[in-house]
This record gives structure tokens, sequence and C-alpha cells, in this order.
């Protein structure tokens, strides 16, 4: 984690409109967003005897679950985080991004910026300040330059206190952003005779931001899942892999009716996803 604070003190009044921190709502692929970071991040220096106290904690990232997206549906990402400050906190502005050092355009692979400047209220305790960002995430158009950007993000804030003095924490808090998968199954033959072979097909797929599609997830681990009708609970039967193509196919013997599906617990790039189930009739 890397800490930088400015003292930009301004007499005579405070002119917010003249200090407003970037609120860029581009990714990497868009390059306002991640110039925009820079400026935050290069423009703070770090002198010996620094005004800039603004701190942030308790960060929450999308309820503190992974950010997972499909091809072209928009989501709306919000993240709440405290910013205390003794001489009070004016604005704050915050990104998502990926990289190694923000101050550096060349080291950062992904930003991501939200649409308006984050709300914050002060509490009861003076100085301390609960905040909220909202990141609208479009992936046809944020990550269409790859996939490559799946993976850990950072949250990045920045703000400035009621005298001008500048502050920034370009790792409050990590996310996982990831791409959406999909599972298909089909059991057969139906109905089947007690004890006679049920062949399980399906397919793993997963998005491609690039090309805006689903393609076929190769040689990952699926279960094979059954549920008893009348039963709430899925028994795992068998892990079996995907093929060059995603395909999944694999058999097992038929004991009672019940619900057949594939599951699939994702990966450190891709959520993770659950066929619906299939239902056999046994005779």
């Amino acid at each position: 984690m890397r800490m930088r604070a400015a003292a930009i003190v301004l007499s005579g009044a405070v002119v917010l409109s003249a200090l407003a921190l970037p609120a860029g709502a581009q990714a990497a692929e868009r390059p306002g967003a991640s110039t925009d970071l820079r400026a935050v991040a290069s423009t703070a220096v770090q002198p010996k005897d620094s005004l800039g106290g603004t701190t942030f904690s308790n960060a929450v990232i999308n309820g503190g679950k992974d950010i997972v997206l499909g091809t072209t549906t928009k989501k709306s990402v919000t993240v709440t985080y405290t910013a205390s400050d003794e001489d009070g906190v004016a604005l704050t502005t915050a990104f998502l991004w990926q990289g190694t050092d923000s101050s550096n355009v060349d080291t950062i692979t992904g930003s991501l910026g939200t649409d308006d400047d984050a709300v914050c209220t002060e509490s009861a305790t003076q100085g301390v300040y609960g905040c909220k960002a909202v990141f609208n995430i479009d992936p046809a158009v944020d990550f269409q330059g790859g996939n490559g950007v799946a993976g850990t993000w950072k949250f990045f804030l920045g703000a400035y206190d009621l005298y001008a003095n500048a502050s920034y924490n370009d790792d409050v808090a990590r996310t996982k952003i990831k791409r959406a998968a999909k599972l298909t199954a089909n059991a057969s033959p139906e109905p089947v005779k007690k004890g006679k072979t049920i062949t399980v097909t399906g397919k793993l797929s997963r998005a491609n931001w690039t090309t805006g599609k689903y393609a076929g997830y190769a040689t990952q681990a699926v279960q094979l899942q059954f549920r008893k009708k009348g039963s709430d609970t899925y028994t795992t039967l068998k892990t079996v892999k995907s093929s060059s193509t995603g395909a999944l196919k694999t058999t097992t013997k038929a004991g009672s009716d019940g619900y057949y599906r594939f599951v699939f617990a994702g990966t450190a790039t891709t959520g993770s996803a659950k066929a619906t189930g299939d239902f056999i009739d046994v005779k």
C-alpha cells in the first residue's frame, strides 16, 4: 500500500471548483480514466510538513462480493467507505484500478472511475464521514480491449479537506472483477429403467469481453450433482473436466427419479455457475 499527501493552502476561501479531483468514467482502454488517476497520484507530493491528513477505512466493494460481468449487461457497483479528517472533508474521488504503480500510466492495466463524485455525510463524530461511490461498469465498452484485466483490482481514493489539503491512498481495499460463466446440462435417456446408464452432457462457457460473446471454457473441473425428487439437497456424484471446447459428458447409473446438473466453482478470473437441473423419470 502507498499513501501520499500534499498541502495546498489557498489564502482567503477554499475554491473547490479549482481543486476538484478528476471524476473519470472511463476504463484504461479509454485513456481518460488512467490519465485522471495518474494526475491525482503524480501531483500529490509528500512534503516534510504535510497538512494532508485524510484517512480512509471500512471500504466495502459490491457488498463484499466479486464483481462478475457478462458481455453486454451493465452493472452498477456500490462502494461504501469512511473518510476521516480533523479538518473536515470537502470532496473525495474514487477509482478502481489494476496495475503496479498508480502514478505511472504505463503500469496501469485497468482503470474505472465514477460518473459522479462520491456522496459523503458527516457522522455524529466530528471529522468522520460515511461515503458512497457508484461505478457504472459496461463490459462491452470498458473491457473491449481484452480479457487480461480479469482478476484482482485495487480501490483508489483521493480527497481534499476543507483547507484544500490533498490526500490519497491507492490501495484502500481490493476486489475481483471476473468474467461470467454459463453452464448447461442434459440427462438422457428419459424415461430410463432403474440400474441403466444415464448420460449427462453439457457445456461450460464464459464471457469473452473482446468479442462480446461467450466461448467454451476448456479443461475445467465441474461437478455432476443429483437431487432426488422431493428433496431440496443436491449431492455430488463425481467431478469431470470440460473438453478443449468446454463440452461436458459423463455417465451414471439410474437409481431413482430426480434432477441432474453440473456445477462450476469458478476461478480467480471467472465466476461460478450452476446448470438448471434436468429431470429423469426412472421406471
